[in-house]
């Protein structure tokens, strides 16, 4: 199998980076910063894989790295930039990163992931992260921060 590109950013290397995908390539997922910032980004990854979302993770994120500027989805670097107030609230950190996944995913097959229309879809992704793991976490704090995350979700625009 070649080598996932370092960078995805022309042509050929989204070209090479998508035939290893759809050959099964996954990411060691890297978390880079502070140890506080590395133990939130954990319980997050906890919760994903509470949702069975972990492996699709993998798939379109190599890094999850700490800034101190806007949390961010760089393409070229297959990498979530994200600041301290992002991974907060675990819940809600672990469907950010599903929803910069799926962000990822349609860089990577073409698609047009910015704009009103992919930013619409992406928050479905991200809705629907929160919906299955309400339904498969046994944590009852968990379950609620879904439903108050999913309410909150309902009563955007975006959402639906």
């Amino acid at each position: 199998m070649k080598e996932f590109p370092e960078r995805v950013y022309t042509t050929e290397e989204v070209k090479t980076a998508k035939a290893l995908i759809d050959e099964g390539y996954k990411h060691n997922l890297t978390i880079e910063g502070s140890p506080d910032f590395k133990e939130k980004v954990n319980h997050a990854l906890e919760l994903i894989k509470t949702a069975g979302y972990f492996e699709f993770l993998r798939v379109y994120i190599r890094k999850i790295m700490e800034i101190d500027g806007i949390t961010q989805l760089r393409e070229t670097e297959v990498a979530i930039w994200a600041n301290k107030f992002a991974v907060e609230n675990p819940v809600d950190a672990a469907s950010l990163l599903i929803q910069k996944a799926y962000h990822m995913k349609e860089y990577i097959e073409g698609e047009l992931y910015y704009g009103g229309n992919a930013e619409k879809r992406s928050v479905a992704k991200r809705v629907e992260f929160l919906q299955v793991l309400r339904d498969k976490s046994g944590d009852k704090n968990v379950k609620e921060e879904c439903e108050r995350l999913l309410q909150m979700w309902k009563e955007s625009s975006l959402a639906f």
